[in-house]
């Protein structure tokens, strides 16, 4: 039994490396985002707009703890999951527990280019953004450092580059 939970920053890549990850290793994907909407019929920014980051925040953590039951499977978990409750003690309980480490200005091309479909990030300026983007990082950090391995994906921006990632990914859980 095998489970693989990626965490990091919005814009470091976990749905991508995660999904590509999965292919590469023979596993179910799950986004938790994407079951969070699936199982709740609603968005992500809808439930934001309804109950609020804190009523969000307690929908992710059941179905973290749902989604971190099934058996090899590749999870990636949105951005502040880590954050909140005790999640990322459950999840290096659960699982192998991999950090997509990037530096803000990455994050920040990343997340400029779909800025509008994430509820943090709306009606922020460029430099808004930017700054938004340092202060955040600085105080999740010291949850995503938590997990039991990292990987720097700041030059992920080709498929090579992603590759490069999901066979770095492998070796360090020895897949």
């Amino acid at each position: 039994m095998r489970r693989i939970i990626l965490v990091g920053y919005m814009g470091s890549g976990k749905t991508t490396v995660g999904r590509a990850l999965a292919k590469a290793v023979g596993l179910q994907f799950y986004d938790l985002d994407w079951y969070i909407e699936s199982r709740r019929r609603k968005t992500v920014a809808q439930i934001f707009a309804e109950q609020g980051e804190a009523g969000f925040r307690e929908i992710e953590r059941n179905m973290l703890h749902e989604v971190a039951e099934f058996e090899n499977v590749v999870i990636s978990c949105g951005g502040g999951t880590p954050c909140f409750f005790d999640n990322m003690e459950y999840m290096n309980q659960q699982g192998n527990v991999i950090w997509l480490k990037a530096d803000p200005e990455v994050l920040y091309k990343h997340l400029l280019m779909g800025k509008t479909e994430r509820p943090l990030l709306k009606d922020k300026s460029p430099e808004e953004l930017i700054q938004f983007i340092k202060e955040q990082l600085e105080k999740r950090e010291p949850y995503y450092s938590k997990a039991r391995h990292t990987i720097d994906v700041s030059l992920m921006d080709t498929y090579e580059k992603i590759n490069i990632t999901v066979t770095k990914a492998k070796e360090l859980l020895q897949l």
